[in-house]
């Protein structure tokens, strides 16, 4: 059953299209609502998820013809309430909105303050992260503006868009051209918000940054733990959020900050415990040996082969722990699915490392049997 499930068909299909038309019918007496399911279900079904969502914001476009300022009185009186404003978190919104915003992107470019006041409103009931960025790319100055009146707005949805949209490596986002450092003073306003919404897209965000100046991040991240305006749980948790990529590559400064010793004397012992078989599970047992009661981050790293020889290194958690007395054991038990589509198993030589505070401790090879 899993596998016959589909992302698209459960987001964007005939009864969220009727759904939709339903909402512009009622905002618009002359929006005919047959018509628009119609003409959205002759190609939806042929379509992959993004271009469902461009072909939706097409069909809106022809069934209320015009630029933004014609079309926005009757897309505002479409929209249903704002989600609910006492959730602080896991409020994503519903998926059939997002084609608004494709659609407001095609008619209001040429129209970037009404476009903006339109978008504060959509994104409150469907995150428009998306949206934002080709405005973002054409008037940094002035959405960065509205961006500092948005991080003091009431609606948390809103207060998200800031951070997200702004995000150097943003998911099926349009690239845009800020330096890393010009998003920065938002950050600081936002990472002391008191929603889960808001610090995981701060973190998301930190995160990106990483990839191209772990440093920048290291910095700013102090900087917060020493002003002290976000609650000292909540901040660890974003620390911890925030650097989990540097975390998985064995960062010392990383380790550091989330309070493990790359340098610490551990010494570490790996054995599989049996044959590996695809559709099966990979079984090893860990023991970790060092001075006294001492904080460990414990990862595996599986160095699987790929297709014409070539090797692929994937990071895992093991263990956030506590060495007591001096030693630490370990069990885990990897599954190693077979009929997975995103990474195809190939049999042969494998190895497993175990890597602790950063540093990799032991290592140990294995086949792979079919």
């Amino acid at each position: 059953m899993a596998q016959n499930f589909s992302l698209k068909d459960q987001l964007f299909n005939a009864e969220k299209t009727c759904f939709l038309a339903g909402l512009f019918a009622d905002a618009n007496p002359s929006f005919d609502a047959k018509a628009f399911e119609a003409q959205v279900m002759s190609r939806l079904l042929e379509l992959e998820l993004k271009e469902r969502m461009a072909w939706i914001a097409d069909c809106l476009q022809q069934a209320v013809p015009g630029e933004l300022p014609t079309v926005a009185p009757t897309l505002l009186r479409a929209l249903p309430p704002p989600l609910d404003p006492t959730k602080t978190d896991d409020d994503f919104g519903d998926f059939i909105f997002a084609p608004l915003g494709d659609w407001i992107v095609s008619v209001g470019l040429e129209h970037p303050d009404l476009a903006l006041d339109v978008l504060e409103e959509l994104t409150q009931r469907f995150s428009m992260e998306w949206a934002i960025r080709p405005f973002l790319n054409r008037y940094p100055d002035q959405v960065m503006a509205r961006m500092e009146l948005w991080c003091g707005h009431d609606s948390y949805h809103v207060r998200r868009l800031v951070s997200e949209g702004t995000r150097p490596r943003l998911p099926w986002g349009q690239a845009v051209g800020l330096e890393l450092t010009d998003p920065l003073p938002l950050l600081d306003r936002l990472h002391s918000d008191p929603t889960r919404y808001v610090t995981r897209s701060v973190a998301n965000h930190l995160n990106d940054i990483t990839k191209k100046d772990p440093a920048l991040v290291l910095d700013r991240l102090q900087e917060w733990s020493e002003t002290g305006t976000q609650d000292r749980d909540e901040l660890c948790w974003m620390t911890s959020h925030t650097l989990r990529g540097l975390v998985k590559a064995g960062h010392p400064g990383a380790m550091k900050m989330l309070g493990f010793d790359p340098e610490a004397e551990i010494t570490a012992s790996v054995q599989v415990k049996q044959e590996a078989r695809i559709g099966g599970a990979l079984e090893f047992d860990v023991s970790l040996n060092g001075a006294g009661d001492q904080p460990v981050l414990v990862d595996y790293i599986i160095h699987f082969q790929r297709p014409g020889g070539k090797t692929s290194a994937k990071v895992h958690k093991l263990k956030q722990a506590t060495l007591r007395g001096g030693a630490l054991s370990l069990t885990k038990k990897h599954k190693l699915k077979g009929n997975a589509t995103t990474f195809k198993l190939v049999p042969g030589a494998h190895r497993l490392e175990i890597q602790v505070n950063g540093r990799v401790r032991a290592s140990v090879d294995f086949d792979l049997l079919s």
